[in-house]
């Protein structure tokens, strides 16, 4: 399924294509716009379809920041246009006379940003719903992943959102026996980061996967690989981060 973010076009006349311009390029111009009409939009696909769970991939500290950004952003946005519009209104209107388009209209601007504002709203109430929604962050055992993942639970608790569980993907898994010097030095660098996972996360359901040989594609690999996610006592999870 492909989802057009773009924001919809005001409905308007030939006559009023200059206005409708100018509304499609003030929100298009607001970072997290199409993250949340994105989600907005495959929300109402979804309502009509049953399903028991549904599973949004995104990049964690670029659009799903964005989108928790985007009413704070947005308030700011209508503040100045009420501010542009007491200093330059008569000017802009003078200027549209001139060139023949219809007369700069504040308020349909002002009401197309608070229609978009009530969608967002409406997304952050359901991510703010325990019961419906929750976060799931996965990351690899080096430095920048684990600072992204840490970044990312902070705003999610300050937006009060639930997340509880961390997956910690590709982990080397020790093998004394091996002769491979590249694997051992792998196996200790992750380790080092695998205690400060446990230590940062104590209270989460942290989930280790080891790293395959093989791509996960294909239906039955899918399922061979949601026994790791799922399976408890899977041996990725007895390793055990030591200094």
């Amino acid at each position: 399924m492909e989802v057009d973010p773009t924001v919809d076009k005001v409905k308007a006349g030939d006559d009023e294509s200059v206005m409708g311009g100018m509304m499609q390029e003030i929100m298009g111009s607001i970072p997290g716009i199409d993250e949340a009409m994105s989600f907005a939009e495959v929300m109402k696909l979804v309502q009509s379809m049953e399903y028991s769970c549904i599973v949004f991939d995104t990049a964690p500290t670029g659009h799903t920041l964005r989108l928790l950004q985007f009413p704070s952003i947005l308030e700011k946005g209508l503040a100045k246009i009420m501010d542009l519009k007491e200093k330059f209104g008569g000017m802009l209107t003078q200027m549209s006379s001139l060139m023949g388009a219809p007369a700069f209209d504040d308020a349909a601007i002002t009401e197309q940003l608070n229609s978009t504002k009530e969608v967002i709203d409406e997304v952050i109430r359901q991510f703010q719903d325990p019961e419906s929604t929750t976060f799931v962050c996965v990351c690899i055992a080096e430095f920048l992943s684990l600072y992204e993942t840490e970044r990312l639970v902070q705003e999610l608790t300050k937006f009060e959102i639930d997340t509880h569980n961390v997956i910690v993907n590709q982990l080397v898994m020790p093998d004394e026996k091996s002769s491979c010097g590249l694997c051992k030095s792998r196996v200790l660098i992750q380790q080092k980061y695998l205690s400060q996972i446990d230590d940062l996360y104590e209270d989460f359901n942290v989930t280790k996967l080891p790293l395959l040989t093989h791509e996960v594609r294909g239906v039955e690999m899918i399922k061979e690989f949601s026994e790791l996610l799922t399976n408890p006592d899977n041996k990725v999870q007895s390793l055990k981060a030591t200094q």
